[in-house]
C-alpha cells in the first residue's frame, strides 16, 4: 500500500493529537500505567475508573492501607492498559484537606460534627414530619451516574416503594436523558446496540457534538489507532467549535450552533436521492412516522424537500458540496460506519429529535446491528447507564427499563420489593428541574443530594440555589464545603471509589465490579449504609435485611430476568473484567451486538428490533427547531459549555489533584479572533458574560486549544469560584420529552470586564 506524504503527515497529527489528550500512543497496554510510586504497592486489587463512563479497568496499588498508584488494567477489553491522565493521578484524590470525615450537622448557621446517629435521627425525623403533615411527594432524593449500582437500587427502593413517592432523580438527566429518549422512541429499548468493539471494525467515524479528545481520551486512543492502522479510515467531526478532536478529522463541519437538525436532514436527502439507501432493510425493518402519523418512503422523501443541501447551506453556513461529500462517505457501500455523540446533542430541548436523526442515517443505509455499524451514544459519567438508565433512578422509572406508569411493570417490581403495588405512585415523580424548582417553591420539603453538586451545577443557578437553602437538604458527599454542601442541613461523609465495593454499568452495556481496596478515612461510610440506616429508622427494616453487596445485587438482579436486559451473578463479576448484557444464562456468554443473530440470544435471525411490537425501528420526519433562545440585538452571541481534559464535571476531585490544578487552575471563555477584535479584547483579560438570568467574569482565551466559529463562546463549567460559575448564565429550558436541559445554547452578551 502506498503511503504518501500527506498520510505520513496525518499519521503524525494523529499521533499529536492523542498524546495531547492525555494517553500515550503505545497501543500494547504499556503506555501511561500509573504514578511514580507503584513500586511501593503491596498489593493490586481489579477496579474500574471513578471518572467518565468509558470504563477503563484500573488496578489499585495498595500499600499500608493507602491506595499509592493506579495503572491500567492490561486485561480489561475496554481500555488494554491505557489510562488518561485523570485515570492515572486517582490517588491524589483519596486523603485531601478537604476529605469529609464526620457528620455534620447545621445549628444556628454553623457547622458541627455529630454522631452518626444523631444525624440520622434527624434526618428521619424530618422524613417522617414531612410526609405526616405533606404527603409523600413532599419529599426527595437526588442521586449521580457516580453512585455504584446498588446505592441506586436500595435508594429506588426506599422512595419509590417504602415512601411511595416517585420524587427520585438523578444528574444523568441533565447530560443522559436524550439518548434514552433517542433510543426509546426509535428502537424501543434503551442503551447502544453496539459495543466499543465496533471501533476497531469501522471504517467511517461520524462524531457529532462530542469532543472525545477531552472526555473521553481512552476511547479516543482507540479511533486514534484504528485511524493509525488503516489510512484509508475516514474521520468526520461536526461541531460549532474546533475541538482537538477535529485534529485527526478527514473533513471538519463547523455549523451554526442549533442547525443540526437541518444538516442531519440534509444529509438523509443525499442518501435517498443519490440512492446510498438500503431499500430491502428499509422495507424490512423500518417504519417512517412523523409525530403518531404514519408515512410511506416517498412521503418521508418529500418531507426531506426542504432539506435540500441548496436550501440549506445558507442557514447552516457550510457548501452544499460539504454536506454531500460527508453524506457520501457516511452511506458508502462496502464501508462500516459508526456514529458516536454526546451532550452537545443531548443537552438541547430537541435533544430527543437529533438523536432520532443520527439513528435515521443508520436506518436508512443499513449500518446497523453488524461489526463496525452502529449509533454509539457516549456516556459522561462511569455508572450513569449501570446506576440511573438500569437501575431505573430517574423519576419515570423503575429497574430494568420498566416504567412508573405502567401497571404490569409496578406489580412485577413490587412482588420483587415484597410490597402493596398500590403503594407505589403510577404518576411519574419530579424530574430535575422540576424538583429544584419545587424545592424553590416550598413544595418539596426535604431533598437527600447524594455524589453529586447541583449547587453549582444547575443550569439558571441562582433561584435554584436559594431553593436548596430553602427545603430541609441532606447532602451525601466525600468532600466539604463543595457548592451544594455548602448549603445543606445535614452533611454525610461519604466512602469514596475504592473504599468500598460494588459494581459500575459503563457507556456500551459492560457491567463491572469495584473491589474495596482500602478502608474509609474517619467515619465516612459507603452511601448504601446510610441509606439502609435511615429506612430502618422510618419504619421498613423489613424490606431492607441486606447484609452485603452480594444480596442487594441478587435482588436487583431478579429484576432483570426475563426483561432482555439479565444482568450477570455478583460472584461471576468479581472474577472477570466486566460482562456486557444481556446475559441470559448466569454462566453463558455475554452479548456484543443486540438485535441481531448470531450475537442477540432473543433473535434466531436476521434482525429484529423486539423493543418495538412489530420488530422495526422507526425513521422519524423531526424539522429543524431552533434552541429555547436565539442570539439578538441585546444578547447577540451563541454560549455553549462543556469540559476539559484536566478536569470532570466540578471538579470536586479534580481540583484536589496538584498536577490537573497547576495545569488548569481556573476556567475561561473561549473566543473566536474576530469576536475578540470587536469587543476589544486580548487573550488572557477579563470578559463579563451576560445572560437575562445571571453574569459571570472570566479571562479571554482565543486561539487556544479550542476554536469556536465567529458569534459563539464556549465555557468549561468546572469552575468552583462564584464569580467563574457558568451555570449562573445557562438557560433551565428543557426538552419537552427527555426533560434535559439545554445546557449547550443560550444568547449571551460580552463586554470588557
Amino acid at each position: 500500500m502506498k503511503f504518501s506524504r500527506r498520510d505520513f503527515l496525518k499519521a503524525i497529527a494523529v499521533s499529536t493529537a492523542l498524546v495531547s489528550s492525555g494517553c500515550s500512543p503505545d497501543s500494547g497496554g504499556r503506555g501511561a500505567q500509573g504514578t511514580t510510586s507503584q513500586h511501593d504497592a503491596e498489593k493490586w486489587v481489579k477496579g474500574v475508573c471513578r471518572y467518565c463512563g468509558v470504563g477503563c479497568g484500573v488496578l489499585a496499588g495498595v500499600s499500608k492501607g493507602k491506595i499509592v498508584a493506579v495503572k491500567g488494567d492490561p486485561e480489561n477489553t475496554v481500555n488494554k492498559g491505557r489510562l488518561c491522565v485523570k485515570g492515572i493521578l486517582l490517588p491524589k484524590i483519596m486523603d485531601t484537606k478537604d476529605r469529609l470525615l464526620h457528620p455534620m450537622v447545621k445549628k444556628d448557621g454553623q457547622f458541627v460534627n455529630v454522631s452518626w446517629d444523631e444525624a440520622l435521627d434527624l434526618i428521619a425525623v424530618k422524613f417522617k414530619e414531612a410526609i405526616a403533615q405533606f404527603g409523600p411527594d413532599s419529599v426527595g432524593y437526588y442521586g449521580s451516574g457516580q453512585n455504584i449500582a446498588e446505592e441506586a437500587y436500595v435508594a429506588n427502593k426506599l422512595f419509590k416503594g417504602a415512601i411511595g413517592t416517585n420524587n427520585i432523580d438523578g444528574n444523568p438527566r441533565t447530560c443522559m436523558a436524550s439518548a434514552v429518549a433517542g433510543y426509546v422512541s426509535t428502537f424501543g429499548e434503551d442503551e447502544p446496540m453496539g459495543a466499543y468493539a465496533d471501533i476497531e471494525q469501522a471504517d467511517v467515524f461520524f462524531i457529532i457534538g462530542a469532543n472525545m479528545a477531552e472526555a473521553h481520551p481512552v476511547l479516543y486512543s482507540r479511533l486514534v489507532d484504528r485511524k493509525n492502522s488503516n489510512p484509508n479510515v475516514k474521520i468526520i467531526v461536526v461541531d460549532p467549535r474546533r475541538t482537538r478532536t477535529a485534529d485527526i478529522a478527514d473533513v471538519f463541519l463547523q455549523f451554526v450552533p442549533g442547525t443540526d437538525l437541518a444538516l442531519l436532514n440534509s444529509m438523509a436527502y443525499v442518501i435517498i436521492e443519490e440512492n446510498l439507501v438500503d431499500r430491502d432493510f428499509i422495507d424490512q425493518h423500518t417504519n417512517f412516522m412523523q409525530g403518531e402519523k404514519k408515512l410511506s418512503f416517498d412521503e418521508f422523501k418529500t418531507f426531506l424537500a426542504d432539506y435540500a443541501p441548496d436550501k440549506v447551506t445558507g442557514l447552516i453556513d457550510l457548501p452544499a458540496e460539504k454536506i454531500r461529500e460527508v453524506a457520501r462517505l457516511f452511506a458508502a457501500k462496502g464501508q462500516n460506519t459508526m456514529s458516536m455523540w454526546t451532550m452537545g446533542l443531548n443537552q438541547r430541548i430537541r435533544g430527543t429529535w437529533a438523536n432520532n436523526l443520527v439513528h435515521n442515517l443508520h436506518l436508512l443505509t443499513g449500518k446497523i446491528c453488524r461489526p463496525g455499524n452502529t449509533p454509539f451514544s457516549l456516556t459522561g459519567q462511569p455508572s450513569a447507564c449501570g446506576s440511573i438508565r438500569e437501575v431505573g433512578a430517574l423519576s419515570h422509572l423503575l429497574p430494568a427499563h420498566r416504567v412508573v406508569a405502567n401497571p404490569k411493570h409496578r406489580e412485577e417490581i413490587a412482588k420483587i420489593w415484597g410490597i402493596d403495588p398500590a403503594k407505589m405512585s403510577p404518576k411519574p415523580g419530579y424530574h430535575t428541574i422540576e424538583l429544584f424548582r419545587a424545592a424553590a417553591s416550598g413544595a418539596l420539603k426535604v431533598l437527600w443530594v447524594v455524589c453529586t453538586n447541583p449547587g453549582q451545577s444547575i443550569p439558571n443557578l441562582k433561584p435554584y440555589r436559594a431553593g436548596m437553602e430553602k427545603t430541609f437538604m441532606i447532602v451525601s458527599e466525600t468532600y466539604h464545603p463543595t457548592r451544594t454542601s455548602e448549603l445543606a442541613d445535614v452533611v454525610l461523609p461519604a466512602a469514596l471509589w475504592m473504599e468500598k465495593e460494588g459494581v459500575f454499568g459503563n457507556g456500551e452495556r459492560r457491567t463491572q465490579h469495584l473491589a474495596k481496596a482500602v478502608e474509609a478515612p474517619g467515619e465516612a461510610k459507603p452511601d448504601v449504609w446510610a441509606l439502609i440506616e435511615v429506612a430502618k429508622r422510618l419504619g421498613f427494616e423489613d424490606l431492607f435485611p441486606y447484609k452485603t453487596n452480594d444480596e442487594i445485587w441478587e435482588e436487583y438482579r431478579k429484576c432483570t430476568i426475563g426483561t432482555k436486559m439479565e444482568l450477570p451473578p455478583y460472584a461471576r463479576l468479581k472474577k472477570e473484567r466486566g460482562l456486557t448484557w444481556p446475559v441470559p444464562d448466569p454462566n453463558g456468554p455475554d452479548t456484543y451486538i443486540r438485535y441481531a443473530a448470531p450475537y442477540d440470544p432473543y433473535v434466531k435471525e436476521g434482525i429484529r428490533f423486539y423493543g418495538k411490537p412489530d420488530g422495526r425501528a422507526v425513521i422519524f420526519a423531526r424539522p429543524q427547531a431552533n434552541p429555547q433562545e436565539m442570539p439578538d440585538a441585546d444578547y447577540p452571541f451563541y454560549l455553549s459549555t462543556g469540559r476539559v481534559l484536566e478536569h470532570w464535571h466540578t471538579s470536586t476531585m479534580t481540583m484536589n489533584v496538584p498536577e490537573l490544578k497547576r495545569a488548569m487552575p481556573e476556567m475561561y471563555v473561549e473566543l473566536n479572533q474576530s469576536d475578540a477584535e470587536k469587543i476589544g479584547v486580548n487573550d488572557g483579560e477579563l470578559v463579563k458574560i451576560t445572560s437575562r438570568r445571571g453574569e459571570c467574569q472570566l479571562k479571554a482565551k482565543i486561539n487556544g486549544r479550542g476554536q469556536p466559529r465567529p458569534g459563539m463562546v464556549y465555557v468549561p463549567f468546572h469552575d468552583t469560584e462564584m464569580i467563574r460559575m457558568i451555570n449562573f448564565v445557562t438557560i433551565d429550558a428543557f426538552d419537552d420529552v427527555s426533560k434535559q436541559p439545554e445546557y449547550k445554547i443560550c444568547a449571551v452578551n460580552l463586554a470588557k470586564a
